[in-house]
Parts: C-alpha cells; sequence; structure tokens
C-alpha cells in the first residue's frame, strides 16, 4: 500500500497502534501488577505465584521468534487478530485457576498469544509509514506501554478493594474486546512484500563478526529486560516488605513507574532525533545512568517510600528508554532485507528471556538474602549492560553505514 503522507492521517494511525498496544499490554502485565495480592489473599510463596509470570515471559519469548517470521508470510492485521481473541480467553480463565500451577499453564498460553502483538505492529509501521514518520510513530506506540501501565496500576488498587484480584482479569478481557472490534474496522491490510537478496542481507549472513555484533546487542537486550520488567514486577513487593504498606498502597506506586518511562521515551527520542543517532552508544550512556538509580536505591534502601519509589522509577525508565533503541528503532536497519519483522521477534524475544530470568530470580534472591543484595544486583547487571553497550559502539557504527 502507498505510504501515508498526511500528518493528520497518519497520527489517527499511529494513535490506534498506540492503543492496541496498550491493551494488549494491560492483558499481559495485569497478573504481575497484582501479584502481590495473589500471594496474600491464596497463601501461595512469593516463588510460586511467580511461575505463572516467569512461564509466560518464556512463552512470550519464544512465540516472538515464531510471531516475527509469520509477520513476513501472513497479514500482520489478522496475526495481531489471533493473539487478542486467544489472550482474552486466557485472563476469563485465570480467575477459576485453584492453584499456581493452573495459573502457571493459563498465564503462558497468554504470552504466547501476545507474542503476536508486537512484530506484526512494527511490520505495519514499516510498511505505512516514511522513515521519519516511523521513528516518531514507534515513540507514541511506546507510550502505549506506559498509559497501559498506569492504566493497570491505578484499577488494579480498585478492583481489589470493591471486588477482589479476580475481577481484574474480567476488567482487562472486556477491554480486549472492545479493541480488537475496533481494530479489525480501522486497521488496513499491507502488501505483504518480497524478501531482497541484497548487501544488507549478504552482511548479515556472511560476516561471522556482525553475526558476533547482533548477539552482544541481544546479550544487552536481555540484561534490559531483567530490570525493565524484573523491577516492574516486583517493586510492590520491596515496597511492602521494606515499609510495611498494604498490597493496595504498594500496587498504587506502580502508577509512577510509566510516568518515568513516558518521559524516558521523550527524551531518549529527542537526543537520537537531535543529537546521538547511533542506538547502541545512546543505549550505554542510559545503562550507566540506570546503574548509578540502582546504586542511590541501595543507599537510600529503607530511608522512605517516595525516595525509593522515585529511584526505581528512574531505574525502570532507564530500561524503557534502552527498549526503545535496541527494539524499535534497530529492527528498521533491516527493512531492505525483509527481515523487520523477524528482527523485531527476535530482540523482542531477547527483552522476554531477560525477563523471565528476573521475575523468578528477583523473588529467589530476596526470599534467600534479602533486599539490599537484590538491589545491588540490579545495579551489577545495569552496568554490565553497559560495558556491552559500549564495547560494541564503533562496530554498530560501521555495520549501520556499509
Amino acid at each position: 500500500m502507498a505510504k501515508i503522507t498526511d500528518k493528520k492521517s497518519a497520527l489517527k494511525m499511529s494513535i490506534l497502534f498506540m492503543l492496541i498496544y496498550m491493551v494488549s499490554y494491560i492483558t499481559r502485565i495485569n497478573y504481575g501488577a497484582i501479584i502481590s495480592e495473589i500471594i496474600s489473599a491464596e497463601n501461595i510463596k512469593g516463588s510460586l505465584a511467580s511461575l505463572a509470570v516467569t512461564g509466560s515471559f518464556i512463552t512470550y519469548g519464544v512465540g516472538q521468534l515464531i510471531s516475527g517470521y509469520l509477520g513476513e508470510k501472513i497479514q500482520p492485521k489478522k496475526l495481531i487478530v489471533i493473539g487478542f481473541f486467544t489472550t482474552t480467553a486466557m485472563n476469563l480463565l485465570i480467575p477459576i485457576c485453584n492453584s499456581p500451577y493452573q495459573m502457571t499453564a493459563v498465564w503462558s498460553i497468554n504470552g504466547f498469544a501476545q507474542a503476536f502483538m508486537w512484530p506484526p505492529l512494527v511490520k505495519l509501521m514499516t510498511e505505512v509509514f516514511d522513515e521519519a514518520m516511523y521513528k516518531k510513530s514507534c515513540v507514541l506506540v511506546s507510550w502505549g506501554s506506559s498509559f497501559g501501565t498506569i492504566l493497570v496500576y491505578l484499577a488494579g488498587p480498585m478492583c481489589i478493594h470493591f471486588l477482589g484480584w479476580r475481577s481484574m482479569f474480567y476488567f482487562c478481557a472486556g477491554f480486549a474486546l472492545v479493541m480488537v472490534c475496533i481494530w479489525m474496522k480501522f486497521c488496513p491490510d499491507i502488501e505483504q512484500s518480497v524478501r531482497v537478496e541484497d548487501e544488507t542481507k549478504n552482511v548479515v549472513a556472511k560476516k561471522s563478526s556482525v553475526s558476533v555484533l547482533i548477539i552482544f546487542v541481544m546479550i544487552a537486550i536481555v540484561l534490559q529486560g531483567m530490570l525493565r520488567d524484573g523491577v516492574t514486577t516486583w517493586m510492590p513487593s520491596y515496597i511492602i516488605d521494606t515499609f510495611n504498606l498494604e498490597s493496595e498502597s504498594s500496587i498504587l506506586t506502580g502508577v509512577c513507574l510509566p510516568l518515568f518511562s513516558i518521559l524516558a521515551f521523550k527524551i531518549t527520542s529527542f537526543i537520537y532525533e537531535k543529537k546521538e543517532h547511533n542506538e547502541v552508544r545512546l543505549s550505554s550512556i542510559i545503562f550507566f545512568v540506570g546503574f548509578v538509580c540502582a546504586m542511590l536505591l541501595v543507599l537510600f534502601n529503607g530511608k522512605s517510600p517516595i525516595i525509593s519509589v522515585g529511584f526505581s522509577a528512574l531505574l525502570t525508565g532507564c530500561m524503557h528508554g534502552i527498549n526503545l533503541m535496541l527494539v524499535c528503532m534497530l529492527p528498521a536497519h533491516f527493512k531492505k532485507s525483509g527481515n523487520v519483522s523477524f528482527m523485531s521477534g527476535l530482540l523482542n524475544f531477547c527483552t522476554y528471556v531477560g525477563s523471565a530470568v528476573a521475575t523468578y530470580g528477583i523473588a529467589a534472591v530476596s526470599e534467600k538474602a534479602g533486599w539490599n543484595v537484590t538491589l545491588c544486583l540490579w545495579g551489577a547487571v545495569a552496568f554490565a549492560g553497559g560495558i556491552i553497550c559500549l564495547t560494541i559502539t564503533k562496530k554498530w557504527n560501521k555495520f549501520c553505514n556499509e
């Protein structure tokens, strides 16, 4: 189809993409957002309750590879519809589960269904927008994750207070059904592009040095995922354990995290457009800022819930900025080879490898060694990510120029 060049039409389409991503987010992170209440209400150990989130991260990550591959062969619009109907069903099933193992099975299926959202969405954006509009649309669509998180963390305490934790999933399922109807009506179909055997593809296929470069990028994304979703999931539990707040109050503090992430998206995109065009170098800088935030968390641990939430929000905001660079912007470099959807799926897969490791790992470390050690671990992960990105900055710049 022809590129959308009219600014008003492009904005409308970007808002539609943002809304679909926002609703996909609320049907994916709602379990993690209220996990502290599930643990308390059902008297489940944190490590057992986290299995469902860990399982969903694993299936989401694996599903990214499949979704990325299919996104080059099947209408992206249809893939997203399939994902939405499946995730709606899983959100309706989770409240009737009787054990953490049943929850894990259902939520793992939900994770796989959710994988059919992001790679097809990136494919759609690269097809309907030109390069400049794609970058702007990526930022706006990324806001959907923040808006979805805010909605979940605001609705969660109210659902718990008035109707219990199960009502949260019914609320999200209803939201998804409305959104998928809007999506089917207004989302355009696109022509399936044919892969081009060009220089970019040959470079990726033949040069081992480039393969190693992509592996290092993938490792950095894994570390980013560990902090982005690990901190988001367990910050309410950290607040409960450290400051003895009620679960509703601690969940509400999660609203601060996406507010900072929106700010991070804006700052990162501004620097990327105006100052630093190398996605990897900019990511290294943001990783080091995240390291500083984690160390300040350690320094002020137990002093004030406001300070702890603030530095946690800054840390996750940094990770969202890195995600914007490495998962959203970077795949566009593979457009000429017809691999946008696959690379998007592959890199997003790495994010959720990190998420799966961190979700279970943070619960285990905090239970055995305490939160101070856990906070130090967050700092070590951020520092390692910064070093990795800094190491490959020049090679990535050379690859982009080639």
